[in-house]
């Protein structure tokens, strides 16, 4: 499978760097091209559900990890070369905690994506030598700097 640059640096923002809104920027970026894959959508939208939740959205991060489960549940359990069955079970539990975190409050945790295909773990890799981390991490969109 040919996998795109983009969807490598997502891996790569996810999994190294755990900086979300980056991965939000990359994947938004290959959903469009893709028209509207909802793959692509569901994957972002699991980045955007642990941008929320760390940053004390937890109504936000609810909605985002329960629509991110909602549009990854049909796929197979290996697809994009990651371990999909996997993830979709922890974006699950991580909705069913967010939807009861008033009366059952939960510290936030990372989520790593499992890489199957050999192929895409030497891209990534390769990505990553390339990939530097943002330090600090953006919080937010950033204007352009004027001239």
């Amino acid at each position: 499978m040919k996998y795109d640059p983009l969807f490598a640096a997502y891996l790569v923002y996810f999994n190294r760097d755990r900086d979300y809104f980056e991965c939000h920027e990359v994947l938004e970026e290959l959903w469009l091209a893709r028209d509207r894959d909802p793959r692509y959508k569901g994957l972002l939208q699991a980045a955007v559900g642990l941008y929320h939740f760390r940053n004390g959205n937890v109504r936000g991060s609810y909605k985002m990890m329960s629509s991110a489960h909602a549009r990854l549940q049909p796929y197979p359990a290996e697809e994009l070369g990651i371990r999909m069955a996997k993830l979709v079970s922890e974006i699950s539990v991580y909705a069913a905690q967010l939807a009861s975190y008033d009366t059952q409050p939960f510290p936030y945790h990372d989520l790593t994506i499992e890489i199957v295909d050999p192929e895409l773990v030497a891209i990534v890799a390769k990505a990553s030598a390339e990939i530097q981390p943002n330090v600090p991490q953006r919080r937010g969109p950033q204007r352009a700097e004027k001239l």
